[in-house]
């Protein structure tokens, strides 16, 4: 079998994805991944995806801070326990937030296997190229799961400058494609390209052994991610230019929160049919 027609790993089958399993299948049917924050958004997508992020976008897209930063490591885990709950099949990931793991490998390993122990999660994920390898190595040598994640870092957004694409010009691009191999050589089992041009996206997947994860990035990716509020039309404002919408759930919670309204200044809910021990209509007599 080529790595062209691989299997899907969404097929029928409901077996736990592993660590393993999405290392695999590197040049294969494309993975699908996406974030989740709770128990029930996780069984929603669970059988849909190989992979579940735990991202530490929850601080935007849950709490509505204004960047990833200020979230903390009790955050990540108390979001990462319920997705897992309500995951059966996709691995799920968790974020490593800001702060938790730059400080040394010893730091990143004693608040990895905090999240890991403590959520029951399949890996770790961290932000960083060549600069962090060493502790990916460190990392993966002692029994952590780590993807990597490269290209646009949002926990470095304020030395970066903003959110814009990065590998526009050729020494920007050989550092991004620098950081991939030095990743890959380190131990991750997939690495996350996030906002980077096309051509250099697909270049690093053709340089690399391990599968790349784009956002923003190529469809000649491994696989993609996309923040699932984004996708399913939840958030509000701003959307990025590599977002598609799949439907538009914020629309339809707006029109259910006026119906509801409506019915409860009209009196119209709760109807005798939703109400406990509500006397029976009498019937006339003759």
């Amino acid at each position: 079998m080529s790595a062209h027609t691989k299997p899907p790993l969404t097929a029928a089958s409901t077996k736990p994805v592993t660590v393993a399993a999405i290392r695999a299948a590197k040049g294969g049917t494309p993975l699908v991944c996406l974030t989740a924050y709770t128990t029930p958004v996780a069984e929603a997508l669970d059988q849909a995806s190989d992979l579940l992020l735990v991202g530490d976008s929850l601080g935007m897209v849950v709490y509505g801070l204004p960047s990833t930063i200020p979230v903390t490591l009790d955050m990540m885990i108390a979001h990462g326990a319920a997705v897992v709950r309500g995951a059966k099949r996709a691995l799920v990931v968790v974020d490593l937030p800001f702060g938790s793991y730059q400080e040394s490998p010893a730091q990143a390993f004693r608040n990895a296997a905090r999240i890991l122990a403590e959520t029951g999660c399949g890996a770790v994920k961290l932000e960083g190229g060549a600069v962090m390898a060493e502790t990916i190595a460190f990392l993966t040598q002692r029994g952590v799961p780590v993807l990597a994640h490269i290209g646009l870092q949002p926990q470095s957004v304020n030395a970066l400058g903003g959110y814009s694409a990065r590998g526009k010009l050729s020494a920007e691009a050989e550092t991004i494609l620098a950081d991939a191999r030095a990743v890959t050589d380190a131990g991750a089992f997939a690495v996350v390209v996030e906002g980077v041009v096309a051509p250099l996206a697909a270049r690093i997947t053709e340089t690399i052994r391990v599968p790349t994860i784009g956002i923003g990035a190529s469809a000649e990716c491994d696989g993609q991610i996309l923040v699932t509020d984004d996708m399913m039309g939840v958030t509000f404002g701003h959307v990025p230019k590599f977002v598609r919408k799949y439907a538009d759930v914020g629309a339809t919670m707006k029109a259910a929160a006026e119906a509801y309204a409506a019915d409860v200044r009209e009196r119209r809910f709760p109807a005798e049919e939703h109400l406990y021990g509500a006397p029976k209509p009498k019937i006339a007599a003759g």
